[in-house]
């Protein structure tokens, strides 16, 4: 799973340390093509097997980036997400997009926000709005938006869509780090991410339009000029995605969110361009593919 190289690699945040000079990319690329192997391997196994165990994957990948994210907040920002209303909703949005799609997954997360609201009572006034705000969007970033990647799933030609929302953000991302790295000069959001470059943007670009228009071609008998649009949205949501999260941690002047997979940080950080193109592939696949 990949967060979006819209030009390249995960970029420092201003307080964090250089990173290993030679490795233009600012990772450690065998670490990270490994565990990225690995993270592809499970995935595909899941879908060609029993599709359904990939939604036990997505809720076990946002449990964790809830910790990664709660923790860095209480660290470096003293802010404390209510964990226990955010876990069990978060994972209630997940499985109960399952059977009841949108309207499982919304209900959840009113409740969810009704028990954070709740569940911070007894703190007191001092910090409780920064407390609920950073609740609030702990739960709309992480599970709710995760919920629109399980609502892939539940259709007969399931694997078809999840392959096809997946395929097209590691596109997205691969096509970006080879031309940012490759031929990047020009950059793209300087006072956000300085490694990102319209040369990157631009290999995004043709990565995610080609995926696109295979995938929906291939995949779900779609036409090409929705896999032209697709493409197109993904990689505008995936550099959204992986942009809102570098300016988070450049905020809270943290690199990385977590340390779990190496070469990549946590889980959060790839999860940064997956979650918003979830949200984009659920709604123009729901649109441009008929339900089977």
């Amino acid at each position: 799973m990949g967060g979006s190289a819209a030009a390249q690699a995960a970029e420092p945040a201003e307080s964090a340390p250089e990173v290993k000079k030679g490795s233009k990319a600012g990772r450690n690329l065998p670490a990270a093509i490994g565990v990225g192997l690995l993270l592809g391997a499970a995935i595909i196994v899941s879908l060609l097997t029993v599709r359904f165990l990939f939604i036990g994957i997505i809720a076990i990948a946002i449990a964790v980036g809830t910790f990664e994210f709660a923790g860095v907040l209480r660290r470096v920002a003293d802010t404390r997400v209510a964990m226990i209303p955010v876990l069990v909703g978060g994972q209630a949005m997940i499985w109960l997009a399952w059977p009841f799609g949108r309207e499982g997954a919304l209900t959840a997360f009113v409740l969810t926000v009704l028990a954070c609201l709740l569940w911070r009572l007894p703190g007191g006034a001092k910090g409780y709005l920064r407390d609920i705000s950073a609740s609030v969007f702990a739960a709309a970033y992480l599970p709710l938006f995760g919920a629109f990647a399980a609502m892939l799933v539940p259709p007969s030609d399931g694997v078809g869509r999840v392959l096809t929302f997946l395929i097209g953000v590691v596109a997205s991302d691969t096509g970006g780090y080879i031309a940012g790295v490759l031929g990047g000069k020009h950059p793209m959001a300087p006072t956000i991410s300085p490694k990102k470059t319209w040369e990157g943007f631009g290999g995004s670009l043709v990565g995610g339009v080609v995926a696109g228009t295979l995938t929906l071609s291939l995949l779900l008998d779609g036409h090409v000029w929705q896999g032209v649009i697709f493409g197109v949205a993904i990689v505008l949501t995936a550099t959204l995605g992986d942009l809102v999260e570098s300016l988070i941690k450049r905020d809270l002047g943290v690199k990385d969110m977590g340390t779990l997979l190496p070469g990549h940080g946590g889980i959060m950080d790839r999860l940064d361009s997956l979650l918003p193109s979830a949200v984009v592939s659920w709604l123009l696949l729901s649109a441009f593919v008929p339900l089977g």
